[in-house]
């Protein structure tokens, strides 16, 4: 396993020789919460690991939509690299 690095929160949160970060997590109100975890592998590449929670519409339809709305967003957002200090691109 390499050397924890600065940023590392080290103890159960690093295996298989990867090291992660504490989580950055961001809560909106009645909306959902995302959670950010800087990660480095055990081959020295880094990554950002992002979890997002979102609060669905009541209706089947309407989730459904909030869920493809979303993902053609992150994906356009992703593909375009239009994420820029913290913020996705409307």
């Amino acid at each position: 396993m390499t050397p924890h690095t600065s940023w590392c929160a080290g103890g159960h949160r690093c295996s298989l020789g990867e090291h992660r970060a504490d989580p950055l997590v961001v809560d909106i109100p009645r909306q959902g919460r995302i959670a950010l975890t800087r990660v480095r592998s055990a081959a020295g590449r880094e990554h950002a690991e992002i979890r997002l929670t979102v609060a669905l519409a009541v209706t089947e339809p309407h989730a459904r939509r909030q869920l493809a709305v979303l993902l053609d967003r992150l994906t356009q957002a992703l593909h375009e690299g239009s994420f820029h200090r913290g913020t996705v691109a409307a």
